[in-house]
């Protein structure tokens, strides 16, 4: 990937729908650069998708919570494949320092939430979780 791309990539972070004639404009080349470079990233698996970002008050769930995870031993792999099919988990994501892991949860409502954490702690290789409940958001990148 050169400098070209990279700036690519940034405009489409930003905006995925942009057009390409507006993306050619911003880069300074042609309409079938764009095409040809979104075709090649997307090609060598660079870009693997597009998606839709949804304000966090639209979204149909009404109680989003984040969950510090503690793994015993190394059962990281065995975890994660656990909590990758948990429909309460919106995101995993492996981190270092105290936790081993941070989960995103979501529910509709705080029972369904103390579902989710009950089944989670369930979870064979988990040793401690701490879990904190979203309120609001401040900025949205």
């Amino acid at each position: 990937m050169d400098v070209t791309d990279q700036q690519l990539i940034s405009y489409l972070r930003k905006d995925a729908r942009t057009t390409v004639a507006t993306l050619a404009h911003k880069l300074g080349v042609s309409r079938g650069t764009v095409t040809n470079r979104i075709t090649k990233l997307e090609d060598a698996g660079v870009i693997v998708g597009y998606t839709v970002r949804l304000r966090p008050d639209a979204e149909p769930h009404g109680i989003t919570a984040w969950m510090s995870i503690a793994v015993a031993g190394n059962a990281t792999r065995a975890v994660i494949d656990s909590l990758l099919g948990e429909p309460g988990v919106a995101t995993l994501h492996d981190t270092n320092g105290q936790w081993d892991l941070l989960a995103e949860l979501r529910a509709a409502h705080l029972a369904e939430l103390s579902q989710v954490l009950e089944r989670i702690r369930l979870v064979r290789g988990i040793s401690s979780t701490e879990t904190s409940i979203h309120l609001a958001t401040y900025r949205l990148s």
